[in-house]
Parts: structure tokens; C-alpha cells; sequence
């Protein structure tokens, strides 16, 4: 099976942090989000039910109001003629001097919301007439307003612009003269009553005004509506057919005098009964804009207040912006906040993992170090024995080539010699495993007083043959002979070790010069260690003690030299 490279297991490692970070970003978005969505939800929502309903309120009442101003106005011009009708006979409002008096008089009163007064019989001339215009002898039997107003008590016209060309309604009464009716009329100032229509006024864009069954407008209005006899429909209750709800005046009505009482009140009866069902506030949404709409009490003419859906809800709109705003804000905080969370957790969980690793490879190192010193050890003392007895033996043949019988000996000189030489090497292989076999000796436990100096001669000597055979020489500068202080002997052999070997590694193919001079300044033990080999690069230097970091070849070194190093030196640090 091939073994995957270490740039292969790096970009693996790359791919399992970046899907560790997403997985653990988009948990915390999500579990941050699901409430303040929920719970914003559920707050905006009630929000506009509340909301919508207390404009709706707020709209009711509006309306309520003004069609009960309208209503009163209506009445009380009606109950003005009908007053005039009751208190006058048809003889003296037939006197125009008095119908100019009697107008004058409500004019006066009501200021010029009456324009004019006037008396028609039964065919429709009119009899008298009062005002501005100059209508004495109009004749009135074609007219559709006085085909209804001569068959009811009393009558409220829809507008129209008559002989005199421009907008009114006339208001009229009813009365008997020997059995035959006679009309009293008057016509409302059409501006005074726009007015009164107009006054309904909020936001921008909600107006008001008033359209009959036909569609047309009983006020002036500046807006365009493509269909209103189509809206006035739409704005009857769904109860209520689409025809006019207002029974006939001849099916209730007779055309007798004596009968007049009963047909009254059979017309009251019918207009109380409609109004029942009329005089609801109906509520609609056509396309972007609000109706609201009621009937007025005296006749079939739709009340109708419009409003722009935006404009009517702008406050609604405007908190939904806000808290749009309020939301993106939050939103965008807690996406940050997940990333840079998921990045530090990841960061810390990448870097347990390497400080693991790194635990992991020192304790094999460890091992390594520890099998490789008992076998050092054994090592050291098997070939300690026999070079003992090599030593000693040499020294026996010496001593018996002192003897006189060997002294005549032709070879006596180079004998010695080579004998002197045995014994050097001896002695010098003796000094070799005794400094082998305390260097795998296992560390002692605590700090001792220990001679720099000396130790670094030792550490020094351990490299001396592989110095030679690489043509690097050593040179240590030492001020004081006896250089001591309390240290664990293990720890500072294994910081000198781990220095020259990285030095000798440098300078394995050029040679080269390793310098070691050790100084007392300030109560601390300065040791400081040259070469003028290779060097470090500039990019590689901020990372030297960064576990497993090496510059060297695959297999050559582990990246934990340097570190240890450094841990060494930030415990002693701290002490």
C-alpha cells in the first residue's frame, strides 16, 4: 500500500479544518437565527393585526363622523323646508315678496348655503320663486327630480347642473291643496356642501367624496377614477342586492289626498328598514388603495374615503424598515460573530491536534532516545570489559618485556612501542564508553550545581571523530575556569547536544568552524555558540521554534530540536 505524502496529508488536514469551521459557522447561524426569526415573527405579526385593526378603528370612526355632519346637514336643510311648508300656505309662499323675505331669513341664519326658494304645483310650474337666477315660470314636468319629489313627503335630488348650468341638488318638501300637491324647493350651495365633504383629510394621499347609484359624483373631487359606478357596487354590503334598495314611491304612496298619512308612513318604515341594513362601514381593497364607504341616512349615496395602502400604513412601513434595518444589523453581527468563532475553535482544536501530534511524536522520540541510550548503555559496557582487559594486558607484556631475557631482543623497541600505543587506545575507548554511558545514564531528578565548562568538553568530545571526518573544528573560550550553577545536568547536555548537531549539519559540505564561549554576567551564566556555516533564511526564522518545523530532508530530522530547546530555556525562565 503507498503511503501518502506529506503533501497530500497537508491539503487532506486543510480540506478537514475548512469543513470543520462551515459546519461549525453554519450551526451557530442557524441556531442564532431560528429564534430571533421565530420570535420577530410573531412579533411583527401581532404587530399589524394590532396595528391594521386600529387604523381600521381609526378610519370607522372617521367616516362615522362625517357621515353624521353630512347627515345632519342633510336633515336639517330638509327640516328647514319642511318648518317653512308646515308654517306657510301654499297662498302665501306663492307671494313672491314673501318667499324673497322667508329666504333672506335663512340665509341669515344658515348663511349661503341656500341659494334659492321656490313653489311648483302639481304640473310642475313653478308657481314662485325666490333668488338669483331668474327662474319665474320654469316648468319643472320633465324633470327627473320632480317626478320623484311630487310622489314623496320629502326628496333629496342627486347633483345636477338644470337650467342654471352649473352643480346643485335641490331639497324638497311636499304638501296638499285641495287634494292636489304642491312642491317647496330649495337648492343647497354645492361648494358649501363639497366643503363639508372635503374636510375629511389624512395623510397624503386620503381624500373623500360621494358618488350616487349611477356613479356620479355628488362633490367635486381631483381624482380620476376609471369606473365608479363599478366602485360604488363593490362598496354595497355583500347582503344587499346591487339595484337601489329604496322600495318605489308609487308602490307605497296612493294617489289620493286621504291616504296621504298612511303612505308617509309607510315610506318612513321602508327608509328606517333600508337604513338598518345600509348604514354599516364597509371596508375594501382594490389594487394599492383603501375604501372605506358608508351610505348617508337621507339618501343612496355612498360616503366613500380613499387612501393610498402605503400612505395609510406609512408608520407600519416605517417600523418595518427600522426593524428590517435593526434585523440585517443583527444578522450581520452574528454571522461575524459565528465566523470568527468557528475560525478560533478551529484554530484551537487545529492547534490541540498539532500539540498533540507533537506530545505524540516527542514520546516516540523519547522512546527512541531512551532505546537507542539502553542500547548505547549495553553497548558501552560490553566493549568497556574486554578494552579493560586489553589495557590490563597490554600493561602484563610490558611489564614482562622489562624482564632480562627480553631486553637482547631485536624487535624490544618496536614492541614497546606498539605496546605504548595499545594501551593509549585502550585508555582512550575506556574514556570514550565511560563518557557514552553517562551521557544515556536516565536524567536525575531536580537541579544540581554543575560545571559548565566541563560539560561542554564532554558534549564537545562526543563529536570530535565526526568533526574531524567532516573537517570542522571546535574552539571553546571559557573566562572562568570554574563556571558552575544549579541546573539539571540532563536538560543543559541535551540543549548543547541538539545546538552543535544543528551547526554540524550546516556544515557538513563546506567545513567550517564551531566557536563556544561561556561568561558570568550579572549573576547569569551567558553561553554563547558560533559557526560560520550556511545560516538560517530570513523567511524561515520566525518559525525555528515552531514544533516539527525542519529544513532538512525527509527522514533526516523530526523538527523538535530547536523547540525543546526552547522549552528548556522558558522553564528556566520562569524559575
Amino acid at each position: 500500500m503507498e503511503k501518502p505524502s506529506p503533501k497530500n496529508e497537508s491539503r487532506r488536514e486543510k480540506i478537514y479544518y475548512r469543513t470543520l469551521s462551515r459546519n461549525i459557522m453554519f450551526t451557530v447561524i442557524l441556531v442564532s437565527f431560528m429564534p430571533l426569526i421565530f420570535v420577530a415573527g410573531i412579533f411583527f405579526m401581532q404587530f399589524e393585526v394590532a396595528y391594521s385593526a386600529r387604523t381600521s378603528a381609526h378610519l370607522d370612526t372617521l367616516v362615522k363622523k362625517h357621515r353624521q355632519n353630512i347627515d345632519v346637514f342633510l336633515n336639517e336643510r330638509q327640516n328647514n323646508i319642511n318648518q317653512l311648508a308646515s308654517m306657510s300656505t301654499f297662498e302665501m309662499l306663492s307671494d313672491r315678496s314673501f318667499l324673497e323675505k322667508q329666504l333672506s331669513i335663512l340665509q341669515r341664519e344658515y348663511g349661503e348655503v341656500f341659494t334659492d326658494l321656490a313653489v311648483l304645483n302639481e304640473k310642475g310650474e313653478q308657481v314662485a320663486y325666490a333668488g338669483p337666477f331668474g327662474l319665474e315660470g320654469a316648468h319643472y314636468k320633465d324633470a327627473d327630480w320632480f317626478k320623484i319629489a311630487i310622489q314623496q313627503p320629502h326628496y333629496i335630488s342627486d347633483v345636477f347642473l338644470g337650467m342654471r348650468g352649473f352643480p346643485h341638488f335641490t331639497v324638497t318638501t311636499r304638501n296638499f291643496k285641495d287634494g292636489k300637491p304642491w312642491i317647496l324647493r330649495t337648492s343647497v350651495h354645492f361648494e358649501a356642501f363639497t366643503d363639508l365633504v372635503q374636510n375629511i383629510r389624512i395623510g397624503k394621499t386620503g381624500v373623500a367624496f360621494i358618488l350616487n347609484q349611477n356613479g356620479e359624483f355628488q362633490t367635486h373631487i381631483n381624482l380620476k377614477i376609471d369606473n365608479p359606478k363599478e366602485l360604488y357596487q363593490k362598496m354595497l354590503p355583500e347582503k344587499i342586492a346591487t339595484k337601489n334598495t329604496l322600495p318605489e314611491a308609487a308602490d307605497i304612496l296612493p294617489d289620493t289626498a286621504a291616504a296621504k298619512g298612511d303612505s308617509a308612513k309607510n315610506w318612513r318604515d321602508a327608509t328606517k328598514s333600508r337604513d338598518r341594513r345600509l348604514l354599516s362601514i364597509e371596508h375594501r381593497e382594490i389594487g394599492n388603495t383603501i375604501y372605506v364607504a358608508t351610505m348617508l341616512q337621507n339618501k343612496d349615496w355612498f360616503l366613500i374615503f380613499q387612501q393610498d395602502k402605503n400612505d395609510a400604513f406609512a408608520d407600519l412601513n416605517r417600523i418595518r424598515f427600522i426593524a428590517l434595518i435593526a434585523f440585517i444589523a443583527g444578522g450581520i453581527a452574528i454571522i461575524t460573530m459565528a465566523i470568527v468563532l468557528s475560525r478560533r475553535m478551529v484554530a484551537r482544536i487545529e492547534k490541540s491536534e498539532g500539540e498533540k501530534e507533537m506530545m505524540n511524536q516527542q514520546v516516540i522520540e523519547h522512546g527512541r532516545l531512551a532505546a537507542l541510550g539502553e542500547m548505547a548503555a549495553g553497548i558501552a559496557h560490553e566493549i568497556n570489559n574486554p578494552v579493560a582487559i586489553m589495557v590490563e594486558e597490554a600493561g602484563w607484556i610490558k611489564d614482562l618485556l622489562a624482564e632480562e631475557e627480553f631486553q637482547k631482543s631485536e624487535n624490544l623497541a618496536e614492541l614497546t612501542r606498539a605496546l605504548d600505543q595499545i594501551q593509549k587506545q585502550g585508555l582512550r575507548c575506556r574514556d570514550i564508553t565511560h563518557k557514552l554511558l553517562s551521557f544515556a545514564r536516565p536524567a536525575e531528578s531536580g537541579n544540581h550545581i554543575i560545571n559548565i565548562n566541563e560539560m561542554i568538553t564532554e558534549t564537545v568530545n562526543l563529536f570530535a571523530h565526526e568533526a574531524k571526518f567532516n573537517n570542522i573544528s571546535f574552539e571553546q573560550h571559557f573566562k572562568q575556569s570554574d563556571l558552575q550553577f544549579m541546573a539539571s545536568q540532563t536538560e543543559i547536555q541535551q540543549i548543547l547536544f541538539n545546538l552543535i548537531n544543528n551547526a554540524m549539519d550546516a556544515m557538513k559540505k563546506i567545513g567550517g568552524k564551531i566557536l563556544i564561549s561561556t561568561a558570568r554576567e550579572d549573576k547569569m551564566v551567558k553561553i554563547t555558540m558560533e559557526d560560520n556555516g550556511s545560516g538560517i533564511a530570513q523567511e524561515h526564522v520566525a518559525r525555528i521554534f515552531d514544533p516539527f518545523f525542519t529544513t532538512k530532508p525527509v527522514g533526516k530530522g523530526t523538527g523538535l530540536g530547536l523547540y525543546i530547546c526552547y522549552g528548556i530555556i522558558n522553564k528556566f525562565c520562569r524559575f
